[in-house]
């Protein structure tokens, strides 16, 4: 037994990591939900919502993002036709809880882990932000495409994103890189 354990240390070096910052920030993140009323949205979706706006405002489309009054959703409102709602899974939370756990699993020197991680949640947010305004905009002009888009195309984009940071920071950055 300890024979396997010497030979599998690594890898239960970066399971156990990788859970322990998994579940020690989901449970974070839990608790900053609940501090939100059921028919709130939460303050990170409020901005997503703001930032997609101001985004969508820079291209002057005609755009409005509002809170629903009867649910715990953001409305927007693009070309004076409501198709889309952002929900909190829409802030994209989850990708930078797993993005960030991966990191700390194969953490390399703390500075370079600390930036990096700082710099892949700042580049989530954004390509989150662009990937709901070219969503909105998509599905205005192809309805028919929702679940394509929404269920498939997009979260492939961001997926793949976090994948290739993680290939990266393996590669380059981690203390298994060569």
């Amino acid at each position: 037994m300890k024979k396997y354990l010497i030979q599998f240390k690594p890898f239960l070096i970066f399971i156990s990591t990788f859970f322990a910052a998994y579940i020690v920030l989901t449970l974070l993140y839990k608790l900053y939900l609940d501090t939100f009323n059921a028919n709130d949205v939460d303050g990170i979706t409020n901005v997503v919502g703001k930032n997609v706006e101001q985004l969508m405002n820079v291209f002057n489309c005609d755009i409005k993002i509002h809170k629903s009054i009867a649910d715990s959703w953001l409305e927007v409102w693009y070309n004076k036709h409501y198709g889309v709602r952002i929900v909190e899974g829409c802030n994209a939370v989850s990708v930078i809880i797993l993005f960030v756990s991966f990191v700390l699993a194969f953490s390399g020197k703390l500075k370079t882990t600390l930036l990096y991680i700082l710099f892949g949640i700042v580049f989530i947010y954004v390509l989150n932000v662009v990937r709901i305004a070219i969503l909105v905009v998509l599905l205005f002009y192809f309805p028919d495409y929702n679940h394509f888009l929404h269920g498939t195309f997009f979260p492939l984009i961001i997926y793949g994103s976090v994948f290739i940071l993680w290939i990266i920071w393996v590669n380059k950055f981690s203390k298994y890189a060569k």
